[in-house]
């Protein structure tokens, strides 16, 4: 094994010492990324197991662990070792490790994977120790970490080595087995609610159940171009029709080829569902129940900080019509104005930059993100929408220019959106054909109507409500991250070059 004579002889280039230290490894020791070795115990686990052990007390319990070395102390002499779930100290000492475990310290660098057989002790500072009696090189380490106390600072940097921000930095690593924790939260809440989980098409021949641009790709063997989906919206409904399931789920990834922003992603995750025999209020009913419940799992309690507010996930949330909001913040009462050229009109007598052909529903929509959204910190459920711009909900009963529909707004962010899903077949079909249409006229040359799916419809699809979440942004909020990056285990980002 190394003596310091041979360490002496080492580059002083950090990389080149541990090439150098791994071509001796090779020829001393020879696997030096062995593929078998079992520890009995996590971190974790050790520290739960020896919680009550004395300071300065030493057990005869031999166990086997292993992790990323990310400090060594006189020489090798005390290690910390980390594993996925947590650290443990690792003690080398002539009294206590043999001369040919002792021997392997000048070869080990940090962030060097190492596996130590030895006896348990707590140290008289109380610190969990493990004397080592054996240590194995599990896997040379050829890159240097970056310094431990303060990570990668550079933030594009963080999300494109995502491997070094979670091994240095505590935050993010939380954040991730968070999110893992939420999802599948979202999941056992739907399953326990008895909506039932399917899984829909991410490639389609034609894009629908949502107004966004696609990612466009081309099926060699079918010789047919195809996109990724921009939301499942569409086949969910089929299996509403089917008779499969009265209550359908899906955690999707969808795929819009659209602006990057702290908010917005390329790729994302939603939960998108559908109940037969319900409508938006049930759906409001389920958003707060889901929100309460993953707050509670996350953080033992409905409140929570978010920067520098501190949010509320307690039911019921606050339900605002979009024309009252309208109204209320700026005097404009939508409801009283009668045609798409008055409501221009209003618009720009208030101070409103709207488009010419904009019709009464978009002027609407378009004030309320000037001036409400921004507002909407607490939980809220805004609703009544335009059915200008909801082809996909039924109308308010004595109110036909508006449509059962809400989203749900957090930090000013919508995070839900939900209707009482329109199933009169016909009325379906001349909504699509005017979507269609508008589409063509801004230039969607490639928008297609989904015949398969009127054909579904005109089987009869039971009334009923339906929901998309976003879930990264929900994660955000849960989990106080500042961008959609900080979420996204691995984020669309530019190549090197540009």
């Amino acid at each position: 094994m190394a003596d310091n004579k041979t360490e002496n002889t080492l580059s002083s280039d950090a990389t080149e010492v541990r090439a150098q230290k791994l071509k001796l490894l090779r020829e001393q020791i020879g696997d030096v990324y062995p593929a078998h070795f079992h520890r009995s115990l996590t971190n974790a686990e050790l520290a739960t197991k020896y919680e009550g052990l004395e300071p300065d007390v030493e057990t005869q319990d031999i166990v086997t662990v292993a992790g990323r070395v990310f400090s060594s102390r006189n020489s090798g002499m005390f290690m910390d070792i980390h594993d996925a779930s947590g650290k443990i100290q690792i003690f080398s000492h002539k009294d206590t490790t043999p001369e040919e475990a002792r021997g392997l310290l000048p070869m080990i660098d940090i962030g060097d994977i190492i596996g130590v057989t030895g006896i348990v002790r707590r140290t008289k500072r109380g610190e969990l120790t493990i004397n080592a009696h054996k240590i194995e090189m599990l896997t040379k380490s050829l890159l240097p970490m970056p310094e431990k106390w303060h990570g990668l600072s550079d933030i594009e940097l963080r999300y494109r080595k995502r491997h070094l921000d979670i091994m240095t930095n505590e935050d993010s690593k939380l954040r991730f087995q968070q999110r893992s924790k939420i999802v599948s939260g979202i999941r056992r809440f739907m399953e326990n609610d008895g909506f039932m989980e399917v899984e829909t098409p991410m490639l389609q021949s034609i894009y629908g159940g949502a107004t966004a641009e696609p990612f466009k790709t081309h099926h060699n063997t079918l010789k047919l171009d195809m996109y990724l989906r921009i939301a499942p919206e569409l086949f969910l409904k089929r299996t509403l029709v089917s008779g499969l399931t009265d209550k359908v789920f899906e955690i999707n990834r969808n795929f819009r080829n659209e602006g990057v922003s702290t908010r917005h992603n390329p790729e994302f995750t939603m939960m998108e569902c559908y109940w037969a025999y319900a409508d938006y209020e049930d759906m409001m009913d389920l958003v707060e129940r889901l929100f309460e419940t993953l707050a509670l799992s996350i953080h033992g309690t409905t409140e929570f900080d978010f920067g520098d507010k501190r949010l509320s996930f307690k039911g019921p949330f606050k339900r605002v019509p979009m024309p009252a909001a309208v109204k209320e913040a700026t005097g404009i009462d939508f409801l009283a104005i009668k045609t798409d050229e008055e409501a221009r009109t209003a618009a720009k007598a208030a101070g409103f930059a709207v488009e010419k052909d904009w019709t009464w529903g978009e002027c609407l929509a378009f004030i309320f993100e000037e001036k409400v959204e921004s507002t909407l910190i607490q939980p809220s459920h805004v609703t009544h929408f335009p059915k200008d711009i909801s082809p996909f909900a039924k109308e308010v009963p004595g109110e036909p220019r508006l449509v059962e529909r809400f989203e749900t707004y957090c930090n000013a962010w919508e995070l839900g959106n939900a209707f009482s899903e329109l199933n009169d077949p016909e009325e379906q079909r001349r909504r699509m054909v005017e979507q269609l249409e508008q589409a063509h006229a801004r230039g969607e040359k490639e928008k297609q109507l989904d015949d398969e799916f009127l054909d579904a419809i005109d089987q009869g699809m039971p009334p009923a409500g339906g929901l998309g979440i976003g879930v990264d942004r929900l994660i955000m909020l849960l989990t106080n991250a500042p961008s959609i990056r900080d979420v996204i285990l691995f984020p669309a980002r530019r190549n090197k070059a540009d």
